[in-house]
C-alpha cells in the first residue's frame, strides 16, 4: 500500500493484557510517553477469565474483564496513549523500528514492548466454545477452586495437563482424565504421579466427543478412539490442557524464539535478541502464566525501556 500515514513515537507497547497495561503504567510514569496498541483483544487472555481470586489486591474477587478495565483505566490516567489496532507486521533490520498497524499505519519507535501474550489452544469443539466461562477452562490453577468437592474432566497429555490433573486432585473429588494415544507425553515423573493418585482416572485412546450441558458442564462425552466406543461421564467441569500459542509470529524473522515459539528473553530481564525491543508476560513465560506474573514482568520491560533509552540519550 502507499503512502502509509507514518508516525514516529518514543516507546510502542503491542498487547494489552496485564503485562502491557503494567508497562504503560511505568513508562508513562517515567515519561516516556508510550503509545500503547490493544491488539485484537483488548486485555488479553483475562477477558474470557470469569471470576480472578489469586491477584493481590482484590479480597473479595474481581472479574476478569473488569479487573483489566482497571488496569486500562489505570495505564489512561498515568498518561499512557491506549489505542485500538492490531500490529500486523514489523521490521526490526534497523533503528528506528518499524511496526505497521492494521495493515495500514507505520508507527517508527526508538524501543518496543512485546506483550502480545498466548492464546489456549482449544479442541474446536461448538460445544467447548458455547461453554468456555460455564465449566469450561483452559486454567486449572485460575478456575479450579470454584469445583472443590465436585467430578471434573480435564484433557491434555503433557506436562502441564498432569500438573493440572495433580492440582485438581487435591480439591475436586474426582479428576476424569483424557489421553489420547495409549502413553502420556509427560516426564516420567509427572505420569507417575498422576497414576499413582487415587482420585484421577485415566481414559487411554479418548477423546472429546462433547460436553454436554445446556447452560453450564454438567457431562462429557468420551470417544474411545481404538474401539469407537462412547460414554457419558457426569462432571461439572472440563479443563483443557493441550497447551498454549504464543502469539509471536509477527516476530520470528527477527528475534529469537524457542522450540514453542516464545520470545525468549535473556534470564533476569526482559531483553530479547534485539536491541531495544523488549518482551513480557504470556508471549516470553511459558512456565507461569499468572495475572500476577505477567505484571511482574510488564514492570520489567518498563524498567529496562527506560534504561535503554536514556543510555542511548546519552550516547548521541
Amino acid at each position: 500500500m502507499e503512502n502509509k500515514q507514518q508516525e514516529h513515537v518514543h516507546l510502542l507497547i503491542i498487547g494489552s493484557g496485564p503485562a502491557g497495561y503494567t508497562a504503560a503504567i511505568y513508562a508513562a510514569r517515567a515519561n516516556l510517553k508510550p503509545v500503547l496498541y490493544q491488539g485484537i483483544q483488548p486485555g488479553g487472555q483475562l477477558t474470557i477469565t470469569t471470576e480472578v481470586e489469586n491477584y493481590p489486591g482484590y479480597p473479595e474477587g474481581i472479574q476478569g474483564p473488569e479487573m483489566m478495565v482497571d488496569f486500562e483505566k489505570q495505564a489512561a490516567r498515568m498518561g499512557a496513549d491506549i489505542r485500538y489496532g492490531l500490529a500486523t507486521s514489523v521490521d526490526f533490520s534497523k533503528q528506528p523500528y518499524k511496526v505497521i498497524i492494521d495493515e495500514e499505519k507505520e508507527i517508527t519507535a526508538d524501543a518496543i514492548i512485546i506483550a502480545t501474550g498466548a492464546s489456549a489452544k482449544w479442541l474446536g469443539l461448538p460445544s467447548e466454545q458455547r461453554l468456555n466461562g460455564s465449566g469450561v477452562s483452559a486454567c486449572a490453577v485460575c478456575d479450579g477452586f470454584f469445583f472443590r468437592g465436585k467430578e471434573v474432566a480435564i484433557v491434555g497429555a503433557g506436562d502441564t495437563a498432569a500438573e493440572e490433573a495433580l492440582y485438581l486432585s487435591k480439591m475436586c473429588s474426582t479428576v476424569h482424565m483424557l489421553v489420547r494415544r495409549d502413553e502420556m507425553r509427560a516426564s516420567k515423573v509427572m505420569q507417575d504421579r498422576v497414576l499413582k493418585t487415587s482420585n484421577i482416572i485415566v481414559y487411554w485412546n479418548s477423546e472429546t466427543d462433547e460436553v454436554l450441558g445446556d447452560k453450564k458442564v454438567e457431562a462429557l462425552r468420551i470417544l474411545n478412539n481404538k474401539t469407537g466406543e462412547k460414554k457419558e461421564v457426569p462432571v461439572s467441569a472440563f479443563f483443557v490442557a493441550i497447551g498454549h500459542q504464543p502469539n509471536s509470529g509477527i516476530f520470528k524473522e527477527y528475534l529469537t524464539l524457542d522450540d514453542q515459539d516464545y520470545i525468549v528473553t535473556e534470564p533476569g530481564s526482559s531483553r530479547t535478541s534485539v536491541e531495544g525491543v523488549f518482551a513480557c508476560g504470556d508471549v516470553q513465560d511459558k512456565i507461569y502464566r499468572q495475572a500476577v506474573t505477567a505484571a511482574g514482568s510488564g514492570c520489567m520491560a518498563a524498567l529496562d525501556a527506560e534504561r535503554y533509552l536514556s543510555a542511548k540519550e546519552h550516547h548521541q
